[in-house]
């Protein structure tokens, strides 16, 4: 078990004041046996006219502003202290009849589960399938050997890129340029699990890295939001598993919202009414820090 703290800052900038249309939010997580949510504190500037929170299809909380007057900048602080209780392999068992890929999930569960399996993505050429070919090449595997694989496979195949682009990359070209951020990553596991039939979900949110601690070194994604995949498995559940640190199960990683596709998280969103040059920049700070010492 850890605490941790977690402070994201998001701030836009104008050359002029400029009137904000509701804003959406999400930075909230939810509690659950392995994430214990102490405390949270969400601070905006300017003060919103009202703030109102709601769930989400998938359950997510999300937080909505609106203003009124007009400013030169919008900011955004969020600050959460929790406690982590992480699980990694051979931690989560897996039911008998799944332990083998390919498995069938049970017809109870499909309804629910089907719109993790349909695949989203267009690929005319077949470049994801050719892909995922040498992870499963329709001999049986053990799942948990094949979604390991996968997840290392990415984070050894393909050179993180930041950029400053809005957006994810379509699976395939993801392959075909060999690079991607870790929300590229995400969406192609993603992807490439729905060829197999297996439900997958989008996460983001924070990664923990203790190395970060006592040096800026560290794992991808320890000082930015983050994004990785949940895999159902039988017996085990929705399981996580990061691409782009080669992270199996939850350990360091800080859930905020799960999805079915990434342009459905994006942690702050909103419009703003002046002139179409008016926009300057966006800065985001995000901290994930060990705070143990802090909760009795």
């Amino acid at each position: 078990m850890k605490t941790i703290r977690v402070t994201h800052t998001t701030v836009y900038r104008y050359n002029t004041p400029v009137r904000f249309g509701e804003h959406r939010m999400m930075f909230r997580p939810r509690d659950s046996h392995d994430m214990d949510l102490i405390d949270t504190k969400m601070t905006i500037s300017p003060p919103p006219a009202e703030v109102r929170w709601v769930h989400d299809v998938f359950g997510n909380s999300i937080a909505f502003a609106s203003f009124a007057g007009e400013a030169d900048e919008l900011r955004f602080k969020s600050e959460i202290l929790l406690q982590h209780f992480p699980y990694t392999p051979p931690a989560f068992q897996i039911e008998p009849a799944a332990e083998v890929y390919p498995f069938q999930y049970p017809a109870d569960d499909m309804p629910d589960l089907m719109p993790s399996i349909m695949r989203r993505y267009p690929d005319p050429d077949n470049t994801l399938e050719q892909w995922v070919k040498q992870f499963y090449d329709d001999t049986p595997v053990g799942t948990l050997k094949l979604l390991t694989a996968m997840t290392h496979g990415i984070k050894a195949q393909f050179t993180y890129r930041a950029r400053e682009q809005m957006g994810t990359q379509m699976p395939a070209e993801t392959i075909t340029s060999g690079s991607g951020t870790c929300r590229d990553y995400a969406l192609l596991m993603i992807e490439a699990l729905r060829t197999l039939g297996l439900a997958a979900r989008f996460v983001s949110g924070y990664l923990y890295d203790a190395a970060a601690d006592v040096s800026p070194d560290g794992m991808v994604g320890g000082a930015a939001t983050h994004a990785w995949v949940q895999v159902y498995v039988p017996g085990a559940g929705w399981t996580e598993f990061d691409p782009t640190n080669g992270i199996i199960g939850g350990q360091n990683l800080i859930r905020i919202a799960v999805t079915r596709s990434p342009s459905q998280s994006i942690p702050v969103q909103g419009t703003f009414a002046g002139p179409s040059n008016a926009f300057v920049g966006m800065d985001v700070d995000v901290q994930v820090t060990k705070a143990d010492g802090e909760v009795q």
